[in-house]
């Protein structure tokens, strides 16, 4: 189950994903509206109801090309405004906002309801029989694709309101803030019902990866059952978004395994050829500081969104706080089978601040947003660790203005509070 689960998430993210299969909805509508008209259901309409039927095949003919041609210079518009949008966020942000663009539902589905509507109308227009007998012409099924095409008018109203939308900064902040909080928060609450107990695992057995890739995830599930099947415990030495080669210690095992169980373990092990977002919530504070880092730059020169992405790390960064150094997969009895490391804490923030050093040691203001930043999570430590952790960037923080801003007024300011200005 938890690969055919894997299989479609990744799938899902694909920009061809909803238009395939709307397309095959509008051919099986298609094939069963020319089964009805076998039927004479236009017949059958055109006596209740004869408003409702075209019964002239030129008029139909005529009406299902040029509907035909209408949707296809629409269906090309609209991709090029997607391919515009992947470009524009692409050079502006970053690249790596690119999947949560692409994968966007609304997207796919308003492009796949034009290919669909297109190729209803088309299969209905060959459809069309020579013959005097007005029954014979598709009336109902050509209304039918008359109504589909004005839906697609009103989606296309509905796709430029939301393109527009998509490409603002903020809101790309927003769904990026809110899909990594919320893998967090999920996290943090299966570890509220978990003991983190595990044996002592110094002198376990190694085993080296033969893969080559990102690892990406474990299958839970799979990897659950053969732990219990053979009374072993296992701990993942990988990251999630680590960069695997060949000859990598990949797990450790608290007995020696044969060549097929090692197999099996690997086979649980997720790789990919390309970084895939998935539940790696360490993606979402890349991207967000990429955004923050890419508005600092000469070409940009946005310092406003570099504000409001340290707003938003501060947030993660809060939730982070709560989150145990390792994560693991616990049974039905609570009992731990399986640890994983996962990025600390510490590793988070200093890669987020040592990012924002290095590209805004020049910008008082965005210094003392970071400064306004550390000592908000200094009131929100839960060990000395924490604490020390974040004393240590804000003593970095001071070390990069002394050296990077001359204005002795603005050196001043950098302890004071922060008072947003916009």
């Amino acid at each position: 189950m938890d690969r055919l689960i894997n299989f479609f998430d990744q799938i899902r993210t694909r920009i061809a994903f909803y238009p395939t299969i709307i397309s095959l909805a509008g051919l099986l509508l298609a094939f069963l509206m020319i089964y009805l008209e076998q039927k004479n259901i236009s017949a059958y309409l055109i006596k209740v109801s004869p408003a409702l039927v075209i019964d002239d095949t030129d008029t139909a003919k005529t009406i299902l090309s040029t509907l035909i041609g209408g949707l296809i210079s629409l269906t090309v518009f609209s991709f090029s405004m997607v391919m515009v949008l992947l470009n524009q966020a692409s050079s502006n942000f970053s690249p790596r906002v690119l999947p949560g663009i692409i994968s966007d539902q609304k997207h796919q589905i308003v492009l796949g309801l034009y290919i669909a509507t297109i190729l209803y109308n088309i299969f209905i227009l060959i459809s069309i029989e020579p013959t005097e007998n007005s029954y014979q012409t598709p009336g109902f099924s050509v209304l039918l694709g008359i109504i589909l095409v004005v839906v697609c008018l009103a989606a296309f109203i509905y796709f430029i309101h939301h393109i527009s939308q998509a490409i603002q900064v903020g809101n790309i902040l927003t769904a990026i803030h809110s899909r990594t909080k919320s893998e967090i928060t999920s996290i943090i609450e299966e570890q509220e019902m978990n003991t983190f107990e595990f044996p002592n695992h110094e002198h376990w057995e190694k085993h080296e990866i033969t893969e080559t890739g990102y690892f990406y995830g474990v299958l839970n599930d799979d990897l659950l059952e053969l732990c219990k099947e053979n009374s072993m415990k296992v701990i993942i030495q990988l990251y999630k978004g680590q960069f695997i080669l060949d000859g990598t210690i990949g797990f450790k095992t608290e007995k020696p395994l044969s060549n097929e169980l090692k197999k099996k373990i690997t086979s649980t092990l997720l790789f990919s050829n390309e970084e895939l977002i998935g539940e790696n919530y360490i993606y979402g504070f890349r991207q967000i500081s990429e955004i923050g880092v890419k508005a600092m730059s000469p070409g940009i020169n946005d310092p406003g969104t570099a504000l409001n992405t340290i707003d938003y790390l501060t947030s993660l960064f809060l939730d982070l706080m709560r989150k145990a150094d390792f994560e693991y997969i616990t049974d039905t009895e609570k009992e731990n089978w399986t640890r994983i490391k996962c990025a600390k804490f510490s590793e988070v923030l200093f890669n987020v601040m040592a990012t924002y050093r290095l590209y805004c040691k020049h910008d008082i203001t965005v210094m003392r947003k970071l400064m306004h930043m550390l000592k908000t999570l200094t009131t929100q430590v839960l060990n000395s660790n924490q604490l020390e952790v974040i004393e240590k960037e804000i003593e970095e923080l001071r070390l990069d203005a002394n050296s990077n801003i001359e204005n002795k007024r603005d050196l001043s300011k950098l302890d004071a509070d922060f008072i947003s200005w916009s």
